[in-house]
Parts: C-alpha cells; structure tokens; sequence
C-alpha cells in the first residue's frame, strides 16, 4: 500500500483527515510539526505529502523548499492554505508543487486528488520497464524476451531517433548478461578503427606502447552493441565477419586469435539491400548478422505511444529537478499526436525536456512544447484540421515540410545545427530536404 505523509499541527484537523484517509484505504502517517515530517521524508519513501502551509516553527513552504535543497527526488505536496497564503501556494506549485486545497475545502475533493497523485506514480512505476504501449512495440517486447537467453546475433534497423540502443540496452538487461558495450561505428576514426574494435599488441604501430583490449575482448561475457554498422568501411566489414564466424579475435600486430563470447547486437538506419547493390556493404557480412531482425517502427507509425512517451519524459523530468512532473493540457496531448515526428522519440524526448526548462505553469501548453524552434505556421500545421480534400500522405509531408523549413529559418539556414535540433542526422535532413522539395539555403552554399 503507497503510504502517504500528512502534516497538519491542528490536532482536530489532523485526526479527521487521518481518519478519512484510513476509511479509504489510504496508509497515512500523520506528523505535528515540519521537523518531525522532514526527518521521516528524508529516510523513508512516501507516495504523496499532504502539508499544511502554516504551522508552527518550520513552515510547510519552508519544509518544501529544504527537501527540494537536498533530495534529487520528492513526492508530490499538495498544500492545505489559508485565503490570505494563497499567492504563496501558486508560487509553490511553480516551484513543483503537485496542487493546493483553500480552507475549507472539499475532503472528497482531497481524496480524489490524493488517489489521482498516488495511482499516476505507481503507474508510471509499473510503465518504466516498457519500450511503448502500441501493439508494434509489444510484438518487440515479445521477440526480445524470446531471444534475451540465446547468444544468437541480432540486427536492430530503423529511422534516426527511433530508439535502437534503448532496444539493445533491453535486450542485454533481460539476457542477464555483463558488462554492455556500445560503439558507434559512424564516430570511429579510420586509422585507429580496427585497433578500437579489436584491439592491438604492444609495438603493433607507432605509439602503442603496451597492449590494448578492443571492444569485443571489453564486451566478452556480455553485450556487444555496434551502432550504424551501414557507415562502417568496407575493410573493417571483412574483419568483423571473420570474428563473427570464428568467434574470435586478433589484434592489431598479434597472430593468436583470442576466443570471446559476446553476444553481437548491430543497428543501422540504413537501406543495407541498396548498400549491398551499391558496392558499400558486403553481402556475406549482411547475411551474417541478419539472423534475427528487428524493426523499429518510426513514431508516426505507433502514435499510441506518442502519449505514453511524453508521460514518461515528463515524470523523468519532475524527479530529475526534484519536483512533481508537469501535466500536458488536452491541446497540447493532441498537437503532439498530430505532429509528424521526424526526429523520432529523440525528438519527443527533447522537446519535453526544453518545455519542461522553460514552462512558467505546471500545466503544458502546445506553444510550451513546440515555441521556441518551431515557427508560427509548423506550429499551426501541427494542429490545424487538413484539408479534405487532401490525402494523408499529402497533408503529413505539407507538415514535415513546413515544419522543417520553420527549423531552418530558427537556425539561419544552417543544416548542420538544425538536424541536431531535430535529432537527426545531418545526411538524414538532406535526404528529407531533398524528397519534400525543400531548396538549399544560403547559409549553407558557403
């Protein structure tokens, strides 16, 4: 049962609501004064506070203030005030406070408030080792779970943003398995590459003056995560095969391959099929690492989980600044619906946490999610009703395009700094620029 922290100095008070919350099922423990409260909420867990503004010694909003000082996390306050103490009560709930009863309030009222407060915690509890709630994600969850014991290799594909590593991630969690090591393989410097991946003996090049584990020695035992394995050069491909089947490695300068046991997940947003055709990507290696496949539906193609997700972000928000999450107003739920989601769930995350910084209320607005960085009229196309007579393909490239032409004007025109707003790659917007008709802009010729 969540247990719930009650502060009230009135002993007639006190015992009423004590007593109320008992008759529903609600645990509180009930403290006469802040100091003796803020002991108990400094060692023990509380699913809520229910405190008085006004009480004896500490304050309540004293009280509030010091825990904020000095835990990463609170529970939610709701504050019980006095008409006169009522601008301090919105001051609160603009520091974090969850909300505030004025005296004399509905009891029912407080109670419907404290089961909402407490129900969305452990909520958010039970959702946080979830990928998602669509039936797409499920059917991952599912696949995950079943290949989570074998050591088999696993090939992750799907758009920028849409969550590859947090997949690998679930997957090395459920297998048991340790340590879990990621590599970008876009990121890897060419001369040093293969001594990144697999390692070199002393005296392999100039430089190296004692030996070096690479990755896959670093990962034996657990979890080997190679992101954009579709960047990866052609020579290093060759390589990477050969470990793959032989399961084993040899460093750069050495000559004894060195057996390893690493589970091998790779990811890519790339088309390996027209790689493949293009020459870039070996197709011995592709049917290598293509033994299990999983898909990772963009955002736009599971928006049931657009929601979920940005409740997620938002409580990740409230307990990373030590306060209650901030709520999405019913406009705000849909404009982020209706958005297109280039960028993915890296995009989501971003703009929830940005919106968090700088919001003034508790509630979330869709000018607070999408103002500053997207313009008057993506903002409006993010919302606005399409056109009838338009089809859905049509009318969701009308605001992509409008959206990302809104991010480059924000941005001067610079490719490079707007697809790190969105949270794709800087390739990805070219390829998007160039499918929705967007021209190059000046910033960017020079």
């Amino acid at each position: 049962m969540s247990r719930l922290c009650l502060v009230e100095d009135d002993p007639i008070m006190g015992e009423s609501l004590a007593d109320r919350f008992a008759l529903e099922g609600i645990e509180a423990q009930w403290f006469r004064s802040a100091e003796e409260a803020e002991t108990a909420l400094v060692t023990e867990p509380f699913a809520a506070v229910v405190c008085d503004i006004r009480l004896p010694g500490l304050s309540g909003d004293r009280l509030f203030e010091q825990l904020r000082r000095c835990r990463p996390v609170l529970p939610p306050f709701i504050f019980i005030t006095g008409f006169g103490d009522l601008s301090r009560a919105v001051e609160l709930l603009k520091l974090g406070a969850a909300d505030y009863m004025t005296k004399p309030f509905d009891l029912d009222r407080l109670i419907a408030r404290v089961r909402d407060i407490i129900g969305s915690a452990a909520e958010h509890s039970e959702d946080r080792d979830r990928l998602g709630i669509s039936k797409a994600m499920d059917r991952v969850e599912q696949m995950l779970a079943r290949i989570a014991p074998l050591d088999t290799t696993v090939l992750v594909r799907g758009e920028t943003g849409t969550g590859k590593e947090v997949i690998a991630r679930r997957l090395h969690q459920l297998s048991g398995r340790e340590p879990f090591v990621a590599v970008n393989c876009a990121a890897l410097v060419e001369t040093l590459a293969e001594s990144e991946l697999f390692g070199h003996e002393r005296g392999a090049f100039t430089g190296a003056t004692q030996a070096h584990a690479g990755v896959f020695e670093q990962a034996n035992g657990g979890t080997l995560f190679l992101d954009e394995v579709g960047d990866m050069p052609l020579p290093l491909q060759a390589k990477l095969l050969r470990v793959l089947q032989e399961r084993a490695v040899v460093r750069v300068g050495g000559r004894a391959p060195i057996p390893i046991s690493t589970r091998v997940v790779l990811a890519t947003h790339q088309d390996l099929e027209q790689r493949i055709a293009d020459g870039r990507f070996r197709e011995d290696l592709f049917f290598r690492i293509n033994v299990v496949e999983l898909k990772i539906p963009p955002l736009r193609e599971r928006r049931a989980d657009i929601p979920w997700l940005a409740r997620c972000f938002l409580s990740d928000c409230g307990e990373r600044r030590g306060g209650v999450p901030h709520r999405l107003a019913p406009e705000a739920k849909e404009a982020l619906c209706r958005h297109d989601w280039p960028g993915n769930v890296r995009e989501l995350r971003h703009m929830i946490e940005r919106a968090c910084i700088f919001a003034d209320a508790e509630q979330l607005s869709a000018a607070d999610l999408f103002e500053p960085g997207l313009g008057a009229d993506a903002l409006e196309a993010a919302t606005e009703e399409p056109d009838q007579a338009a089809t859905l393909d049509n009318y969701l490239a009308s605001c992509e395009r409008r959206y990302i032409e809104s991010r480059l004007e924000d941005n001067a025109g610079r490719v490079t700094v707007t697809a790190e707003v969105l949270g794709i790659s800087r390739k990805s917007l070219w390829e998007r620029m160039k499918r929705l008709g967007i021209r190059k802009t000046p910033a960017e010729r020079g």
